[in-house]
């Protein structure tokens, strides 16, 4: 079986990989006739980000073949980027089917675990972007939902909503809006999504009918929710569901299907070795340094965090995706999604990751009653009066009754998961952190007034400057 198999199928795969590239552009100027071990895979092929591979990409845009991978590919899937405008990640004919057979995957899973699967009688809905696609030199592109709307299996369309007009509709606001309306009085069984949008699409239908969702739709199932970590929102989707539905987990990108949780009842999500996909782990701490070690699956170690770096059958090689993992089980691999590499608060030299922020917000929301709709992570380095902090912006759901017990013991879970943190505010390097509460609706407003409300935006929780605090403040109270 292939769980057991994991370390032998990464490498067969990269070899297959390298072979069927050996003809490419990419697989000519680095030598990949000569590779024969993972060893010299990587000292030919250096870690890249889409900078790097850019102008390959820019070669495949213009309809040119055998450049990353043989052959154009399938799809472009389209994303917003930071610092290159929107990215155009390449997906081959290869490639395609290893997407929707994650998800396929998580599915079955759940059916085998749960012994049924009385969800495929009732509605079912998947909260995504337009399917609508563009042709960049006859390849199609477009949002990987939407792509992937054209790939839904049959057992899934005969019940899936909403209508495909509605789904076209851009502005995210009026699409949920329309959401609402096609599926308030439906049987929904299975509901899938990011969750913000989960939450903005809850929260509507409760407006509308004064109902919790569990009331509304008492035969709801099953969520099936990916594309950032599930936990912070767990509480507040609780409250708006009013009652039990299983959660399964997964990690779906542009760039491959990762992982999803083969077991809805415990932690972690099942890693996915045999998608088409060769993976490479960085150790965090080193990520971005010259000379830093690539490790494959034989040589990570449990509950550490790591940098992940991919090669896939659409032909990105050693691509550093941006995501931050941590194992916590070898046998089979299953990880947590701990954070981003790009998005972290290391103003001061404590490198505090989302993993720590989020755990440390967690604890303290177990032990002091409030509830979080949202928050955002920024660094003050120049304060006006005393020594500089961490400013925590925060829109509550709910306020806790004493703001100040609750600053102390966040301040508290983060200190006790961030040696560097606490060593900065135990010397007098940092004073403890500040809370900025905002008005309701504040992320919701900051995301349309930057044109990123829907779609596949996600606004970073840790940021290392105060680009989006400044921009955050003129939503307090």
């Amino acid at each position: 079986m292939w769980k057991s198999r994991s370390v032998e199928n990464q490498q067969k795969l990269l070899f297959e990989m390298v072979k069927t590239a050996e003809k490419t552009l990419f697989g000519r100027e680095h030598d990949f006739e000569n590779i024969k071990t993972i060893k010299d895979f990587q000292e030919k092929v250096s870690v890249a980000d889409y900078e790097d591979l850019k102008p390959y990409i820019e070669k495949v845009k213009r309809g040119q073949r055998h450049i990353l991978w043989p052959e154009t590919p399938e799809y472009f899937a389209k994303t917003s980027g930071t610092t290159s405008g929107s990215k155009y990640i390449p997906i081959s004919k290869e490639g395609m089917p290893f997407q929707i057979a994650g998800a396929q995957s998580a599915l079955f899973h759940y059916i085998q675990k749960k012994g049924n699967a009385d969800f495929v009688n009732g509605k079912m809905i998947f909260l995504q972007g337009s399917p609508e696609l563009e042709e960049v030199f006859g390849i199609k592109t477009g949002r990987l939902s939407g792509i992937v709307a054209h790939h839904i299996p049959n057992y899934l369309q005969k019940n899936r909503l909403p209508s495909w007009e509605t789904n076209l509709i851009e502005d995210w606001e009026a699409k949920v809006d329309k959401i609402v309306e096609e599926t308030e009085k439906e049987n929904m069984t299975l509901i899938s999504g990011i969750p913000p949008w989960l939450i903005m699409y809850f929260e509507k239908l409760t407006a509308k009918t004064g109902k919790k969702i569990k009331i509304l739709f008492p035969n709801l199932q099953l969520i099936v929710t990916g594309g950032v970590n599930y936990e912070p929102y767990r509480e507040k989707m609780e409250e708006l569901l009013g009652g039990s539905v299983d959660i399964v987990q997964t990690f779906p990108a542009s760039e491959g299907f990762f992982a999803f949780q083969d077991d809805y009842q415990k932690e972690g999500l099942l890693l996915l070795t045999n998608h088409g996909i060769f993976y490479e782990f960085i150790p965090l701490e080193l990520f971005g340094k010259p000379n830093a070690p690539r490790l494959t699956l034989k040589d990570i170690e449990l509950n550490k965090d790591y940098a992940m770096i991919l090669t896939t059958n659409s032909g990105l090689w050693a691509y550093s995706i941006g995501d931050v993992v941590r194992f916590i089980d070898k046998n089979p691999h299953r990880v947590l999604v701990s954070g981003r590499t790009k998005h972290f608060t290391s103003a001061f030299g404590e490198h505090v990751i989302a993993f720590e922020v989020e755990e440390a917000l967690k604890a303290t929301l177990q032990k002091i009653h409030a509830q979080i709709t949202e928050f955002h992570l920024a660094p003050e380095v120049n304060p006006k009066d005393g020594l500089p902090y961490h400013e925590w912006f925060i829109e509550f759901e709910k306020e806790p009754e004493n703001l100040e017990e609750f600053k102390n013991e966040l301040e508290r879970q983060l200190r006790q998961r961030n040696t560097y943190y606490d060593d900065l505010i135990s010397g007098n390097i940092l004073q403890k952190l500040k809370i900025t509460s905002l008005k309701k609706n504040a992320f919701q407003e900051y995301a349309k007034s930057q044109g990123k409300l829907g779609g596949q935006s996600k606004i970073p929780r840790l940021a290392n400057d105060r680009k989006i605090a400044e921009l955050l403040e003129k939503y307090q109270f």
